[in-house]
């Protein structure tokens, strides 16, 4: 099995910095997404969906799907972007006065 802490710090960087923290002894973990020194995402992970590779793998779409909803993409696309393939890339939202100049935000698991 590969190890799941590398797993999903490739899943977020190096869009984000990822930061695992031990939580409990029942070997809970907490994830903390941050980029420009705010937290994107926060998320507690169970010993149990660490050790899944499937449950691990949904919960790092999960959040990925989570964060794009943030940035204002739309649920449809994303949730056909996320069964068409493993890794895929979507047209961030257009900043403000400059239509047409958008980067995309890669996402893969």
């Amino acid at each position: 099995m590969d190890n799941p802490f590398q797993l999903i710090t490739d899943a977020f960087t190096p869009e984000y910095r990822v930061n695992l923290s031990i939580q409990g002894l029942d070997g809970s973990i907490m994830l903390t997404l941050s980029k420009a020194g705010r937290v994107v995402a926060k998320r507690m992970i169970s010993a149990d969906q660490r050790d899944d590779p499937q449950r691990l793998k949904r919960l790092v779409q999960s959040i990925q799907f989570g964060i794009a909803i943030e940035q204002g993409h739309s649920a449809l696309a994303i949730l056909e972007a996320m069964t068409d393939s493993d890794t895929f890339k979507l047209p961030l939202p257009a900043a403000k006065g400059r239509p047409g100049q958008r980067p995309f935000l890669r996402v893969a698991v």
